[in-house]
């Protein structure tokens, strides 16, 4: 369990450093924004490697039992996981303009569904975190002025719904191989 909270602590720590007024002083004291860019990703990325391998590392300690039979909303609220992810990473589009952070909103569904399908200790530790740092980071930027210089672009909307589907397909064949468990609805 101390690897996945040793990556969490490090990816979320970059994350929140806005939060904590720390960001500008620490691009201030780096050279350049390229410095501060590689840090960030750096420190995000071991964080993120820690986090996988210290899930998988995880004793399972059983602290609810998920409800067998609803099992299935988890499967349907990752359409919009992946639909949102996508759409937080493209040009602006209409879904961003809308919901502002579609990433921060897709990060809070696949938490939330993820911790509605998982009983276990480690499970609600990152699923938990990431649906608590995401609502947090979703209210601190409310208050962050958004300038979008550009009209949103429809077909932003339409690569983000194409691209967010077959991801949720291609993640969903292929679950079981890339973190262990299976989904099925049988």
């Amino acid at each position: 369990m101390t690897v996945l909270v040793l990556g969490l602590t490090l990816f979320f720590a970059p994350h929140v450093l806005r939060e904590l007024g720390l960001r500008q002083p620490l691009k201030d004291a780096l050279p350049s924004e390229g410095a501060y860019m590689a840090i960030y990703s750096l420190v995000s990325l071991a964080g993120l490697v820690l986090i996988i391998w210290g899930k998988s590392l995880a004793p399972f300690q059983m602290i609810w039992q998920p409800v067998y039979e609803w099992r299935s909303l988890s499967l349907m609220l990752m359409i919009p996981v992946m639909i949102c992810t996508v759409a937080g990473n493209v040009p602006l589009s209409y879904l961003r303009k809308i919901l502002r952070n579609p990433m921060l909103v897709g990060i809070l569904l696949w938490s939330l569904s993820h911790l509605w399908s998982n009983g276990d200790l480690a499970s609600m530790l990152l699923f938990g975190s990431f649906a608590l740092w995401s609502s947090v980071k979703m209210c601190t930027l409310r208050a962050v002025v958004d300038v979008q210089p550009k009209s949103p672009g429809f077909i932003w909307d339409i690569i983000s719904l194409l691209v967010g589907l077959g991801l949720y397909a291609v993640i969903g064949l292929y679950h079981g191989e890339l973190f262990g468990v299976g989904v099925s609805l049988a």
